[in-house]
């Protein structure tokens, strides 16, 4: 038998982030803040009151989602016609941020429909979206190599534009040992 100090077979767990950590106490926050001013309504107006607004946010949010929706689809299809990408200065973020302003105006809450109402103010929107598009920047340039941040970075510098350039690879006349007929492939065609 050997004596000694015993030795961890498993390294050292990584640092929980603080999003892991507090997220689900913001959560569960945000859930009692928006029982607590319901029921605060409820006694203020009364219950049929709380279930119009409760009924009204849900109407208007799917109308907002749904105008979106519509608008999102007719740029890709202009884009598609163009016969190029969509661009991002074409409205698309200002798209998602209506979606998820629609989705907080569905969500019963008091709380969450003025937020999703917000969302819907475009000085509001474009600040928004300029904040998220640069945070997201900056998550990308801090990527780690081998994790999704890291594989958009990478798309980002081969295809910066994201246009796709038709082409073909042509190999020289004789053929190596090496080469076998799963190697040789038809041309590129659209």
């Amino acid at each position: 038998m050997t004596t000694g100090t015993p030795t961890s077979t498993h390294p050292a767990r990584p640092r929980r982030s603080r999003l892991r950590t507090f997220l689900p106490l913001g959560v569960a926050a945000w859930l009692v803040l928006e029982i607590w001013l319901l029921t605060v309504v409820a006694g203020a107006a009364s219950g049929f009151a709380v279930f119009l607004l409760l009924v009204a946010g849900f109407v208007l949010g799917s109308v907002v989602i749904k105008r979106a929706g519509r608008r999102a689809f007719q740029n890709l299809n202009e884009a598609l016609q163009r016969g190029g990408a969509p661009s991002g200065s074409s409205g698309s973020s200002g798209n998602g941020l209506m979606m998820l302003g629609g989705l907080l105006l569905m969500i019963p809450g008091l709380v969450s429909d003025a937020v999703g109402l917000l969302l819907l103010v475009p000085p509001v929107q474009k600040a928004v979206g300029r904040r998220a598009e640069r945070t997201f920047d900056r998550k990308l340039r801090a990527a780690a190599p081998g994790t999704l941040g890291d594989a958009f970075q990478q798309a980002r510098i081969h295809h910066p534009d994201g246009k796709v350039v038709q082409g073909e690879v042509i190999r020289d006349a004789h053929h190596g040992p090496e080469d076998t007929p799963q190697d040789r492939r038809p041309p590129l065609t659209r």
